[in-house]
Order: C-alpha cells, then sequence, then structure tokens
C-alpha cells in the first residue's frame, strides 16, 4: 500500500491528473472515504489528466456520468465517473450496478466509482483502490491499494 499525503483540495486534484498519467482503458479505480474526503476532486483531477469533455461534478443523482475524450486533448480515453452512494440502501446494490451496465464501458473507458467498495469489483480483474481521509485540520491522505495485475509496477511509477 501507498500514501499520499495531500495538504489541500488543490493537491488533491494535482494528484488525481499525476494519477491519470498511469491510466488506461479498462481501468477500474475504486474510491472510498467519509463525505468531503476528496473523492470528487480526485476525480476531477483524473478527468483533467485524461483531458476528457464535461465539468465532472459528483453523480451522486445520476448515478453515472460518461466523459467522452476531447479530440483536441491528444489521448483517446474516456471516463465513467460512478457514485454507488445512494445504492447501498437498495435490497440487492449488486443488481442495481449491474443494472447500470457498466461493464459495457469498461474495457474502453477509465471507470471511477465512488462508494464501490464490495460493489464493483467484478467489473474488472485488477483494480485500484483509493481510500481518502480527510483528518481535523483538513489536510486528507490517500491509501492507494493496488489489486492484482500491473498496479504495483504502475504505482511506483509515481515516485
Amino acid at each position: 500500500m501507498t500514501e499520499v499525503v495531500l495538504p489541500t483540495v488543490a493537491d488533491t486534484y494535482a494528484f488525481g491528473r499525476r494519477l491519470a498519467g498511469l491510466l488506461r482503458a479498462g481501468d477500474l479505480v475504486l474510491l472510498t472515504g467519509p463525505l468531503g474526503a476528496g473523492k470528487t476532486a480526485l476525480t476531477r483531477g483524473i478527468g483533467a489528466g485524461l483531458r476528457v469533455l464535461g465539468d465532472i461534478t459528483s453523480p451522486t443523482f445520476v448515478i453515472a456520468r460518461v466523459h467522452r475524450p476531447d479530440p483536441a486533448g491528444g489521448r483517446e480515453v474516456a471516463l465513467v465517473h460512478a457514485d454507488a452512494y445512494r445504492l447501498g440502501d437498495a435490497g440487492d446494490p449488486r443488481a442495481e450496478i449491474d443494472d447500470l451496465d457498466l461493464d459495457a464501458s469498461v474495457d474502453e473507458s477509465v471507470t471511477v466509482v465512488e462508494w464501490g467498495e464490495g460493489l464493483v469489483e467484478q467489473l474488472a480483474d485488477a483494480h485500484l483502490r483509493i481510500r481518502l481521509h480527510r483528518h481535523d485540520d483538513d489536510t486528507r491522505t490517500a491509501e492507494l491499494d493496488p489489486v492484482g495485475g500491473d498496479w504495483a509496477e504502475r504505482l511506483a511509477a509515481l515516485g
């Protein structure tokens, strides 16, 4: 596991941009942490690094958004940003995840799921779990936990 200290929201965003440089089509990133921990800020940074179109906002009420790559941006990978927060109250949240049909786009996109731990791991053979912690002084830490695949090697490149 790798831990990254993120003193400000701007640092969380910047870390997301750096992380985007490691991401490729088919990647699944799970974000966990309490409200206000920086999950959406991190995803905004990932979107900026991937150079996708559209404002990245919390998908809590729409559940999932697809951000297409900007043709002028130089990258060709879409970002699927999903939020499983409201699915936790369902009788069978995994069935609701299946209904979202995220697996239809996971191979050609980077898929980031907030609150998805325990619900979406089956979408990919390997994934990156990021646990965000917000501390009393408003700093954050991110614990990066690579699960399978070549995630550990890729994370080593973050330095």
